[in-house]
């Protein structure tokens, strides 16, 4: 099936390179633009969307609160974030509003691609040691929320060693490999994390891990 994608920017030519690039691939279709995210929200009302290109920096409704909002629901689009830096502050706001990846805006269209189908598929783009390096800088911001203990007390104890071990950047073979057990293992008990927790994706166990103090900033 192609992938639906919903272009939010606030400039004109820049949404119609993207229009370009993605429409040239067979995989992909443009279902719609939007020039600011009030106007996104409004547009994922007449269509449907599997992936929103969401820049920050916008009047009216900037990329952070437009991509809190579509991601407050859990049937909803994913968001893909377009940034100029990848350290920046609203990168890692980004992440917390619950984008499933960040990329620069002077990326190569391939890489722009490559995002946006991996997105479509339900992983994450952001490699899990630069959101944890994010979350270091910015631990400070972090907003935690009550009752972390009831929370976590829904996963068994290897679940929770295995979330641990994903919010300190490490990959499921270095898990497995930790852990003595089958990579398969690891990829089956993180998918009963990301359900337990009603987590999107591998980005944001990073981020709940760290809300809830599971994981302390530094080495």
């Amino acid at each position: 099936m192609s992938i639906r994608v919903l272009l939010v920017d606030d400039q004109a030519l820049v949404r119609a390179g993207f229009v370009m690039v993605l429409s040239a691939q067979p995989d992909m279709t443009v279902v719609g633009e939007a020039g600011d995210g009030a106007q996104a929200l409004t547009l994922l009302d007449q269509v449907t969307a599997d992936v929103v290109v969401m820049d920050i920096r916008m009047p009216v409704m900037d990329g952070v609160e437009a991509t809190r909002r579509i991601c407050a629901d859990p049937g909803g689009p994913r968001v893909l974030v377009l940034t100029t830096f990848d350290t920046d502050d609203d990168a890692f706001a980004a992440l917390q509003a619950g984008a499933s990846a960040f990329l620069l805006k002077n990326s190569p269209p391939e890489q722009l691609l490559e995002a946006i189908r991996t997105v479509a598929a339900g992983e994450s783009v952001v490699a899990p040691r630069v959101t944890r390096a994010l979350l270091d800088r910015f631990a400070g911001q972090l907003t935690l929320p009550g009752r972390a203990d009831e929370r976590l007390s829904a996963l068994t104890e290897r679940e929770r060693e295995v979330l641990e071990l994903v919010a300190t950047g490490r990959s499921n073979a270095e898990i497995a490999g930790r852990l003595h057990v089958a990579e398969s293992t690891v990829k089956t008990h993180f998918g009963r994390i990301l359900a337990k927790l009603e987590l999107r994706d591998r980005v944001h166990a990073v981020v709940f891990a760290y809300e809830i103090g599971l994981v302390k900033p530094g080495p």
